[in-house]
């Protein structure tokens, strides 16, 4: 897998010369910033990409390499329900796709449970004494639903009952989000366990045992899972240097590796007719890019900062949150120990949320046929005790908790590595929608030629293709010089992504009205709907208020 700093030169630009004119600057390589420079490229435009990570581009979806293991940062199944999306992959990596099983279950004290949740084998596992309890706790709360539901808690509460919610969801959704559960948006729980009914999966698993079931689907009311995924053979970064590449053999491209942004400045009053000049610094000094356009997939909180004249909505922006993430693999003298591609560890005694197997992922990720590899991964904020430990401790704690988890015996592990991946998760708090408004309102007006795109430059947590779609729109606007698409227009009401088919969604013609901006069609919108759903933060009660209404 290549990994070298790949530059090039833009037109007739030196690279050593103190300025770089292009169409069109792009900070961020990740896939909608290598998206964008794709496709622009592709139409004949110059670009010039900042990356700030001296050795990785692809961001999140990068793969990390150590001693000729790879690890991917948290886990990138390729798939899309729309065919543009697809066809890019495609066109980007054509031949080094591998089709791979798609398995992944819970822990929970000691045992295994099918993700989705199987009504039979959760109970099953649970024996007849909780399993007695969490049916009790269930029917009394369907019986007696609590009436002002509020958060995360109350709504799951009164879909499954306190014991299944205690058991299945509160643990590992707060080590994700790092937030209590009763002061997540029940509107995040209502979407992300859409269509989950624990009655349903009941009368379906008798259905299923009695032979009542028909295809298609097993007479299943919600759609399951896809059972194979497509995968990169060396991890997600594959994709993602191979557009870096051809962006740099068109010769119309470079991607400047180690440039971290110090600041944007608008030409004149606003960017409409004087284009950007871009500062960034590197390995070797301060690079100058000018250009007409700029897209930026850095985190709207860092973007206002180093904007020039600084935006009013900068205090707004400074408030937005983020959730940081960190990978401690593993490497352990055995075969496999599981099939899965990751397991969720909902268990409280370790701090742990996931741990994947990095050889289910692709074999050519794990060098050795001997030798496990697995990656637990930790949920943290910047600069907390997790983030600020050092690598020799991290690699302790994990070794200490898989012996916990009797998963792995730590005698076995003869490697270790860390990564660490900042603003992994926006935060979708309770001021966050304001806060990202306020800031994306006053650039769209004072700046026009400036777009932002990704999971951090708009602030949403969306997925890979989600993010290439909000890319491929946006150089749809800056060829047509002004915004013929609203790329913010998101379904956040969506399916849940994986359900469905690949490429089902074809493209229809989108038809222009005026000066308003296209309709969506529905393959571009089959990509912006993968959107997944991010917790809010609620008001929080008063102790005696929660007591009251709880007991009502």
């Amino acid at each position: 897998m290549p990994q070298s700093k790949a530059t090039s030169v833009a037109g007739n630009n030196n690279e050593n010369s103190s300025v770089i004119d292009v169409d069109v600057a792009i900070i961020g390589a990740g896939p909608a910033g290598l998206t964008a420079g794709y496709l622009l490229t592709k139409q004949g435009k110059t670009v010039a990409i900042i990356e700030k990570d001296e050795t990785y581009v692809g961001g999140i979806s990068r793969t990390v390499e150590h001693d000729g293991y790879r690890f991917d940062i948290g886990g990138h199944r390729f798939f899309s329900k729309s065919q543009q999306v697809v066809d890019l992959w495609d066109e980007i990596l054509p031949h080094d796709f591998i089709q791979r099983p798609r398995m992944s279950r819970i822990y929970y004290e000691g045992k295994f449970y099918s993700y989705p949740l199987r009504a039979f084998e959760a109970l099953s596992n649970l024996g007849i004494w909780r399993s007695t309890t969490c049916m009790a706790s269930y029917l009394w709360r369907r019986a007696f639903p609590l009436k002002d539901v509020r958060s995360f808690e109350d709504w799951t509460t009164n879909q499954f009952g306190e014991k299944l919610y205690s058991i299945f969801f509160k643990t590992y959704t707060e080590k994700v989000w790092g937030m209590p559960c009763d002061e997540m948006s029940a509107d995040w729980a209502a979407q992300r366990i859409k269509g989950l009914s624990l009655w349903g999966a009941v009368t379906d698993g008798l259905k299923r045992s009695l032979g009542l079931n028909k295809k298609p689907n097993d007479g299943q009311a919600v759609k399951t899972l896809l059972e194979t995924f497509r995968y990169p053979r060396l991890g997600p970064g594959m994709m993602w240097e191979a557009a870096r590449d051809k962006i740099v053999a068109s010769g119309r491209g470079q991607v400047l590796m180690g440039h971290a942004l110090d600041r944007l400045s608008a030409a004149g009053d606003d960017a409409q007719g004087g284009g950007w000049t871009m500062t960034a610094s590197g390995p070797e000094g301060k690079r100058q890019i000018r250009a007409r356009d700029v897209i930026s997939s850095a985190p709207m909180r860092e973007l206002a900062r180093r904007l020039h004249p600084l935006p009013q909505s900068t205090l707004q922006a400074s408030d937005l949150r983020y959730r940081d993430f960190l990978t401690v693999a593993l490497m352990i003298d055995s075969e496999d120990l599981f099939p899965d591609n990751w397991i969720y560890i909902h268990d409280s005694k370790v701090q742990v949320g996931r741990v994947q197997n990095f050889r289910s992922w692709s074999p050519e990720m794990v060098p050795d046929e001997n030798v496990a590899c697995v990656g637990l991964e930790y949920f943290c904020f910047e600069g907390d005790g997790l983030w600020s430990s050092s690598d020799a401790d991290l690699i302790e704690l994990a070794k200490r908790e898989m012996e916990i988890l009797g998963l792995v015996d730590p005698a076995k592990v003869v490697g270790g590595a860390v990564v660490r991946q900042e603003k992994a998760y926006p935060v979708y708090d309770e001021d966050y929608a304001a806060n990202v408004e306020a800031m994306r309102s006053e650039l769209e007006a004072r700046h026009p030629s400036l777009h932002l795109v990704g999971r951090n430059g708009m602030h949403r947590y969306n997925n890979q293709d989600h993010a290439m779609m909000t890319a491929m729109l946006t150089v749809e606007n800056i060829l047509a010089g002004r915004r013929i698409y609203d790329t913010w227009c998101v379904n956040e009401d969506a399916e849940y992504h994986e359900a469905g088919d690949e490429g089902a969604q074809a493209a229809l013609p989108g038809s222009e009205k005026g000066d308003e901006t296209k309709p969506l069609d529905a393959d571009q919108v089959a990509a912006l709907t993968s959107l997944r759903g991010v917790p809010e933060r609620i008001v929080p009660e008063n102790a005696e208020t929660v007591r009251n209404r709880k007991s009502a």
